[in-house]
């Protein structure tokens, strides 16, 4: 299984960005799709996660600014950002729970590589 993050770049703050995430493989199920993100120097820290049946979880500083979507269909999920600011600056990272047979010992947990966002003042 292999997921596939794009959609990074330079924007000024108040700026649009728009990150996509698409996982491939052997696929049964994605339970969880979530957005993670590492700052310079700084731990990496959640940003968004949505269930399957469409149940979203924001960090609080991205509350309102951020918009987390799926398209189960295309094993794949969206994070819309809108009023950046310098502090979303760093590294994106797309993560979900992936079930690879029905059985639910066959969960596991993958990263994508990460997508560099970076918002200038």
């Amino acid at each position: 299984v292999q997921l596939q993050a794009s959609g990074g770049g330079l924007v000024q703050a108040g700026g649009s960005l728009r990150l996509s995430c698409a996982a491939s493989g052997s696929i049964f199920s994605i339970t969880v799709m979530g957005w993670y993100r590492q700052a310079p120097g700084k731990q990496r820290e959640l940003v968004a996660t949505i269930t399957t049946d469409g149940s979203t979880n924001y960090a609080d500083s991205v509350k309102g600014r951020f918009t987390i979507s799926r398209d189960n269909a295309k094993n794949s999920a969206y994070l819309q950002m809108n009023s950046l600011e310098p502090e979303d600056t760093g590294d994106y990272f797309c993560n979900a729970q992936i079930k690879s047979g029905r059985g639910w010992s066959t969960l596991r947990t993958y990263w994508g590589q990460g997508t560099q966002v970076t918002v200038s003042s």
